[in-house]
């Protein structure tokens, strides 16, 4: 029976999870503050520099992971002989780059 790749998982350093963490609820209180902006009325402008910063905070994450993701899963994948992750990772990129 083929694994199914949804319920993959990936035990991360202490250092690497608490980073993630922490820039995940730096984004979430961004998330907030856009909401709280849009109940208070505050001018579309500065409302958007916001979604702006938040969307940059947010790619900063991804790109961190997905660096995280080619130096260990990847890797390690490829000298293990299993080149379907160059497979994935490409189309991982596809989607990222749309």
């Amino acid at each position: 029976m083929e694994e199914c790749s949804c319920h993959r998982t990936k035990q991360r350093p202490e250092a690497e999870y608490k980073r993630l963490i922490h820039r995940l609820s730096r984004i979430e209180g961004q998330i907030r503050g856009i909401r709280g902006m849009v109940e208070r009325s505050a001018y579309c402008l500065d409302i958007l520099a916001q979604v702006a910063a938040a969307n940059a905070a947010l790619n900063a994450f991804g790109r961190e992971l997905l660096a995280e993701h080619i130096k260990t899963c990847v890797a390690q994948d490829i000298r293990a002989g299993n080149d379907e992750t160059i497979d994935e990772l490409l189309a991982t990129l596809r989607k990222l780059m749309k």
